[in-house]
């Protein structure tokens, strides 16, 4: 890194790292990463947006108006593909989600061959301009099987090589370990500069076994009449009527149902499809799509939930205001990263550049390290 780069991190007793951000969505990575900052030894040591880019409207003035309210133009609406990102500030710290659609194991898994398999390279290209001391990539759990694993490997290798190097972290996190009231299971690959000398140690699971419950994420405290997104959906008469006979955790397969009520489907038996929540355990994934019965149920009250409250399933605080309609908004907070699981992870990165312990365990994903990939690596062909 240059001598310039690491002079404008340092404002008087404050360590400033600038966050740049591919795929950004709403917020939910950035929300946890400006959160996180820590003290030690003197020093404070927090992350300061500098830029982001998504190619949905919504998604970026929601960020705007969330994360960057007084830089709004530091929120790049744009394709990814037609971004300049060479003309973007510097930047030291980085993260992007790529897109899952491809790697997802509901879908057609087409990987690399898919229309976002081959985007995560564009989180390369932005590694290798800008070299941050660090980066968060995130993916669903299905990445580490696509392909029989080549896919994961090529990725992981790619990353390991970028910039000047950097030492990796894979790990597929349960967020209901770590204050997330919902069973969302996502791949984090933390990547440190090879040159700090550090590996990153995943932070310690801080609710494993005691996760908690929709009913309190959802009723404690209650949500404000007056908070925003949280415009009920008027249900009709028959998804009433269906719902009446579906009990808590059941969904339209598993319940005992009517003839007239039962759905004539022969293949897409999903079981998020009009699924109730249960009221004591963690919700199940909320997801970017809504039709077809798979708003998400309330376990009491024959309804879908609001989008404040699958804002508040993703640990979104209920002052965190969706732009666009309500659509829109479902699919932004379906698609984002969690928040309070996002900040434990940027705590821990800016606890170990700090120098400073934190509770941690020693588990890998499934004994997978990069030093052990190279010699399994097969070629895989990929177009951008």
């Amino acid at each position: 890194m240059n001598q310039k780069r690491s002079e404008n991190k340092r404002k008087g007793n404050e360590i400033v790292f600038r966050y740049g951000e591919l795929f950004c969505g709403p917020g939910g990575l950035a929300l946890g990463a400006i959160r996180a900052a820590i003290e030690h030894d003197g020093l404070l040591y927090r992350i300061e947006h500098s830029w982001a880019n998504d190619y949905d409207k919504d998604s970026c003035d929601t960020y705007a108006r969330n994360i960057s309210p007084q830089k709004p133009e530091s929120v790049i609406y744009s394709d990814v593909k037609e971004l300049d990102y060479r003309s973007l500030p510097e930047i030291d710290a980085f993260a992007f989600g790529f897109p899952c659609n491809d790697f997802s194991i509901v879908g057609e898994q087409k990987g690399f061959e898919g229309k976002y398999g081959p985007l995560y390279t564009y989180g390369v290209k932005v590694i290798n301009h800008f070299k941050p001391r660090f980066f968060v990539a995130e993916n669903v759990g299905g990445l580490k099987s696509a392909n029989e694993g080549k896919t994961f490997f090529k990725i992981l290798n790619d990353l390991e090589n970028s910039g000047d190097g950097y030492v990796l972290t894979p790990h597929l996190y349960k967020f209901e370990e770590y204050g997330v009231p919902q069973k969302r299971h996502r791949i984090i690959i933390v990547g440190i500069a090879r040159g700090l000398g550090l590996r990153f140690k995943i932070p310690a699971p801080i609710t494993k076994g005691m996760p908690l419950t929709v009913r309190d994420a959802l009723t404690v405290p209650p949500i404000p009449h007056d908070a925003p997104n949280n415009e009920l959906t008027a249900q009709s008469s028959r998804v009433i009527e269906r719902l009446k006979h579906i009990r808590p955790g059941e969904n339209v397969w598993t319940a005992n149902l009517p003839r007239h009520l039962v759905l004539n489907v022969k293949n897409a038996r999903m079981s998020q499809i009009y699924k109730r929540l249960y009221p004591d355990e963690p919700a199940y994934t909320v997801t970017g799509s809504g039709g077809g019965g798979t708003h998400i149920y309330h376990w009491e009250e024959n309804r879908s939930l609001t989008n404040r409250e699958r804002a508040r399933l993703q640990t979104f605080p209920d002052d965190f205001v969706f732009i666009g309609k309500k659509e829109s908004t479902r699919k932004q907070i379906g698609m984002a990263v969690p928040p309070k699981a996002s900040e434990m992870i940027f705590t821990a990165i800016l606890s170990l550049l700090a120098g400073k312990d934190y509770e941690h365990i020693d588990a890998n994903m499934s004994g997978i390290q990069t030093e052990f990939i190279k010699d399994e690596m097969m070629p895989v062909k990929i177009s951008t």
